[in-house]
């Protein structure tokens, strides 16, 4: 089961439009996630802490963890599914099944009245 969280209240689904230009999973990493996990997904220790991403919890994508910042407001729908597949599938994780933009899209609050 995959859980993707976001923090704040969305407005409209506008708002989640993205900062980001890069599509697909492997060049939303080494654009986004690489600068902290490192580009072979170990992780690093030096300035903070950033885990190995074998069995890393999708959550934090959308919501942030610790001193990871979330990245809900920036990344679309489909960057996001495709950023959490492509770290499902590589770094030692092996799931088979996918998330799907449409389960990222579920996954987030209810615009604000």
């Amino acid at each position: 089961m995959v859980a993707l969280g976001f923090a704040g209240a969305a407005g409209a689904q506008d708002i989640y439009s993205g900062h980001f230009s890069e599509q697909g999973g492997e060049a939303l990493y080494r654009h986004v996630c690489q600068g902290c996990h490192m580009p072979d997904g170990k992780g690093a220790v030096g300035a903070g802490a950033y885990p190995a991403l074998a069995g890393y919890a999708a959550m934090a994508v959308g919501r942030g963890q610790k001193a990871m910042p979330g990245f809900g407001d920036s990344l679309t729908d489909a960057q996001i599914a495709d950023a959490v597949n492509y770290i499902r599938t590589n770094f030692g994780n092996r799931y088979t099944d996918k998330v799907t933009p449409e389960t990222v899209k579920a996954l987030r609050p209810p615009p604000s009245p």
